[in-house]
């Protein structure tokens, strides 16, 4: 449900945080996976609402800045050199994180190939990635937890601010965090835990400031 913004939504791009969408009267307080795709069918959402499922609430994406977009190609390209033919680099679609997280990773690295995912969204990762700029708090937070609970063995985020990547690995599923969270900065490298022989340049995955 990641498309482009429907004309006349305005507003400051980089202050702006993502916030639960308007609720439909007659809708539960928390919806399972099931009722949040079920939105589309019944008219309460569209294809290209800029939404996400997390913890139950449907959350609207902050609209995107020219960073963030840069952000996501650079993340992306560094991704798919560096892990080659061992994975599949998907960016921006519906990752199923349990029964009541439905996010749309800015860029995950899944298990196989691109045709193992042709009949059902994927579940399982070796790695998520959220480019942060405005949404800072909530991928680190909200969205830490979801996917440390959903046994994601790596998480990070592509911080505009600090020009850091934030590297957190060894989930605890039952405490919903990571054991290990790690600052790595330009000139570091850092190595995919699933898959040790894949490295990547930080310098490569934060775009060059204009």
């Amino acid at each position: 449900m990641r498309q482009a913004l429907r004309a006349g939504r305005t507003g400051d791009k980089r202050r702006r945080m993502t916030e639960p969408a308007p609720a439909a009267p007659g809708l539960p307080a928390r919806l399972t996976v099931e009722q949040y795709f079920a939105l589309v069918d019944q008219g309460i959402l569209e294809e290209n609402d800029r939404v996400e499922l997390l913890e139950g609430v449907v959350v609207a994406m902050a609209p995107e800045n020219v960073w963030h977009a840069n952000g996501v190609r650079w993340v992306a390209r560094a991704l798919t050199t560096a892990v080659g033919t061992r994975a599949y680099v998907n960016q921006q679609h519906c990752f199923i994180a349990g029964a009541f997280s439905v996010p749309e990773p800015d860029v995950a690295v899944l298990p196989g190939v691109m045709e193992d995912y042709l009949t059902h969204h994927p579940s399982q990762a070796h790695l998520v990635v959220e480019v942060s700029d405005s949404s800072l708090s909530q991928d680190r937070l909200t969205k830490a937890g979801i996917y440390a609970a959903a046994g994601i063995p790596e998480y990070w985020i592509v911080s505009r601010r600090g020009e850091h990547v934030q590297v957190s690995t060894a989930p605890i599923e039952s405490e919903r965090r990571y054991a290990m969270v790690r600052i790595a900065r330009r000139g570091e490298t850092i190595s995919l835990s699933a898959l040790p022989d894949v490295s990547v340049r930080v310098d490569d995955l934060l775009p060059p400031q204009a």
